[in-house]
């Protein structure tokens, strides 16, 4: 049976050329029922789920209804945790040691800040219009440990470090526009980057990127289901960053009592707990975008996305500067209305709150059919 219910996980480094040559972008896209009825570009929210995620739940939670969760149920989700953590590291380009399994973007970033040795006076620098995900923690650190968090323009990030300066956190990809956060060069402070615009949308090596944390989020464009995600922490940072708050999952030998200790891996600051259901949903979503082969991926999802872009600036709307990435947004004078309006004829886009602006994020399971009725209903 497949998804991890025994075996070495597959390569996570997906299908190489053979598979980019046996599936087309209509294969790929009929793996969604959503787009039997909607045009839907929202994966920067969450992602569309494939028929495999659901089937592959499904299997597993018969599965505990039948046997009971027990012994064979806990090693099950233990062999697939193992599995999702080496196709985390493949898309990530990483070792697997380095990753963390989380449940979303934002506790991948509030167990770097719990870790961190961050006091009163220490500065956290950040960029203008960061995501709530990001803001939140870094409000919370502000109130709670007394340290000073200063915002500057996004391209301005790399240039600001100060001698205060103990982190960088700011977003790889800006959830507001697309941009990509410019080269962070060697800076002598670790860098956070919240990567849930990043991971599975545009193509990375993480660690070439300059930083020493990402997290990043399994629902949105790994098609994943709500509470999964990843952390990646630097390998000279593993034990660096402490584990606040290690339970069972996170111990090397839990029968160690008061004498256990951490994972020496990443495996230290993973979530305290998923459900097998869950993780086999995620995996299967995951072996069906590495069927059709990640570069596939975005490059088809790079050329719809400026597609779209041209599109709409030829229509005269104000599209926000944006790079090779998947999301587009433009100015409109009442989002949140157009936004319902387009939901009411089967267009699933989002508006950004207080901002005026619309965003469609768009897929490589998309096709130019629901560009269309987006541009249609417009």
């Amino acid at each position: 049976m497949r998804h991890g219910f025994g075996g070495q996980p597959p390569n996570p480094c997906g299908a190489g050329l053979a598979s980019l040559r046996a599936v087309n972008p209509s294969e790929l896209r009929a793996q969604f029922p959503v787009f039997e009825r909607l045009a839907f570009l929202n994966a920067g929210t969450c992602g569309p789920l494939p028929r495999a995620a659901v089937r592959a739940a499904t299997e597993v939670l018969k599965l505990a209804a039948d046997e009971g969760r027990a012994h064979g149920y806990f090693m099950r989700m233990l062999d697939l945790r193992g599995e999702l953590r080496a196709r985390y590291a493949g898309v990530l380009r990483a070792n697997a040691d380095d990753v963390a399994i989380t449940t979303c973007t934002s506790e991948g970033v509030v167990r770097v800040l719990a870790g961190l040795d961050l006091d009163e006076g220490d500065e956290i620098l950040t960029s203008i219009g960061e995501h709530p995900g990001l803001l939140g923690p870094l409000a919370a650190a502000k109130a709670q440990r007394g340290v000073t968090v200063r915002d500057v323009a996004f391209e301005q990030i790399a240039d600001a470090v100060s001698e205060a300066t103990r982190l960088v956190a700011c977003s790889h990809v800006s959830w507001m526009d697309g941009r990509v956060v410019p080269d962070l060069g060697d800076l002598e402070v670790p860098v956070l980057l919240d990567g849930a615009q990043g991971i599975g949308a545009v193509d990375f090596d993480v660690t070439q990127l300059g930083c020493t944390f990402y997290a990043g989020s399994g629902q949105k464009w790994l098609c994943g289901p709500v509470g999964t995600g990843m952390l990646w922490v630097a390998p000279e940072w593993r034990e660096r960053l402490r584990a606040p708050g290690p339970t069972y999952l996170n111990l090397a030998d839990p029968g160690a009592g008061l004498d256990a200790v951490a994972h020496p891996t990443a495996a230290r600051h993973d979530a305290s707990a998923h459900s097998a259901e869950v993780i086999a949903a995620a995996v299967a979503s995951l072996e069906v975008l590495e069927q059709f082969g990640w570069d596939a991926v975005h490059e088809r999802t790079a050329t719809l996305s400026e597609a779209l872009a041209d599109a709409l600036a030829q229509r005269e709307l104000t599209v926000s500067p944006r790079d090779q990435t998947t999301l587009v947004s433009w100015q409109d004078d009442d989002a949140p209305a157009t936004r319902e309006r387009l939901a009411q004829e089967g267009v699933i886009i989002r508006d950004l709150p207080g901002t005026g602006l619309l965003r469609a994020s768009v897929g490589a399971w998309n096709d130019e059919s629901d560009l269309q009725r987006l541009l249609s209903a417009l």
